[in-house]
């Protein structure tokens, strides 16, 4: 027998009359949806979760039980200022994961993008960014105003520092605690957190071409080289790659400013 009632609402979820659900939207038994919470189309919560405003999820989201949407931030200053929640489509959210709001302080919304995973206990925090297509694996975690980007996987129990910055197609494995840049490609793992090498798997998996590795593992191999300072080796890096997108992504993360150091192999900290 279908939890679903007639009409998509379970008779007993409770939605506020403030809230904006698409047609065909499911809310599941023992739900809770707030004022200023906006669900897009065929969108499901399947039971027992909790969307708080202001919220805005997209279109065919998969909410599990005891998810917590749109609640306010984790932070002593914040003092009920109208800040949001942004969730775009195609989402699977597990159960008892948590996404805050923004704080005025900061950007004044987090930002999830479409088509990704966050399986059990996953916490996003306020004022983040996670792209499009990230997987966050069980209790995995974001500290506040966090940018993760794009195809990014992070493993279970692993914390990103606040202000931290994950690259694109960036592995974090399990159980770290990085408080520092991850390089787009890059793999880290430890406590603390050191570079591995890069995330040679995941580009095999994504159908990167076989020039574009064998450029990346060569620029790899020049910015962690022994010889020269740093600098001077990123600046060798984006002249003889100049031609490359992504190794010129790695220059470009690596040249940005950033509230957090970056993190490097083992035998450069």
């Amino acid at each position: 027998m279908s939890l679903i009632h007639r009409g998509g609402i379970h008779p007993t979820a409770i939605v506020a009359s403030g809230a904006v659900l698409a047609a065909d939207v499911e809310i599941g038994p023992y739900c809770i949806v707030g004022d200023d919470v906006v669900i897009g189309a065929r969108t499901r919560l399947v039971s027992h979760a909790v969307v708080s405003g202001p919220t805005t999820i997209g279109e065919d989201c998969v909410i599990h039980p005891f998810a917590a949407l749109g609640g306010p931030p984790q932070v002593l200053v914040y003092n009920g200022e109208p800040t949001r929640l942004e969730v775009g489509d195609r989402n699977v959210i597990r159960e008892y994961v948590t996404m805050h709001r923004g704080t005025p302080t900061g950007r004044s919304v987090t930002s999830v993008g479409s088509d990704c995973l966050f399986m059990a206990q996953a916490h996003v925090a306020h004022d983040c960014v996670v792209e499009d297509r990230v997987v966050m694996a069980h209790a995995a975690t974001l500290g506040g105003h966090v940018h993760v980007g794009e195809v990014a996987l992070i493993g279970g129990l692993a914390a990103i520092h606040q202000w931290g910055r994950i690259g694109r197609h960036v592995n974090i494995g399990g159980l770290a605690a990085v408080t520092k840049d991850v390089i787009p490609y890059g793999s880290a793992w430890g406590n603390h957190a050191h570079l591995e090498g890069l995330n040679l798997v995941g580009l095999k998996r994504r159908g990167f071409p076989r020039e574009t590795v064998n450029d990346l593992r060569a620029a790899y191999r020049l910015l962690f080289a022994d010889e020269g300072t740093f600098q001077e080796r990123v600046e060798d890096t984006a002249r003889v790659f100049a031609g490359s997108d992504a190794v010129m992504e790695i220059v470009d993360f690596i040249r940005a400013d950033a509230n957090r150091p970056l993190c490097l192999p083992a035998r450069e900290l």
